[in-house]
């Protein structure tokens, strides 16, 4: 299974660079937002249990020896909710960009420049 998320956190934070260097600006946000998804996939990836014991489970009443740490919950938590902040941010610069300047390509922009 940890051969499995690095793959697919590799995959997903190469993808979000290539679609990040992009000249589009609403690609370059779809590759932000795959960067930040990656980014939280790897924290889930690192904060995983070891398969014996379920976070924070209990035996009929005793309380279980060994518990997941709740700080990589809480990070998974936080990025979550900053990356949509985030994200929400860099759509609303994109769209008045691309309302004053009536394009959302970053070449048609730099020629505008005079």
């Amino acid at each position: 299974m940890t051969i499995l998320f690095a793959v697919a956190t590799g995959l997903m934070f190469g993808l979000g660079v290539f679609q990040l260097l992009r000249r589009d600006m609403v690609k370059s946000a779809m590759g932000f937002y795959i960067l930040f998804t990656a980014i939280n996939l790897f924290f889930f990836a690192v904060g995983a249990f070891n398969g014996q014991i379920p976070a924070y489970a209990s035996d009929s009443g005793r309380q279980a020896t060994q518990t997941s740490d709740p700080l990589v919950q809480a990070l998974i938590l936080t990025a979550i909710v900053i990356s949509f902040g985030s994200y929400a941010i860099l759509l609303g610069l994109i769209s008045s960009s691309a309302r004053r300047y009536r394009t959302a390509d970053l070449d048609t922009l730099d020629h505008l420049k005079g």
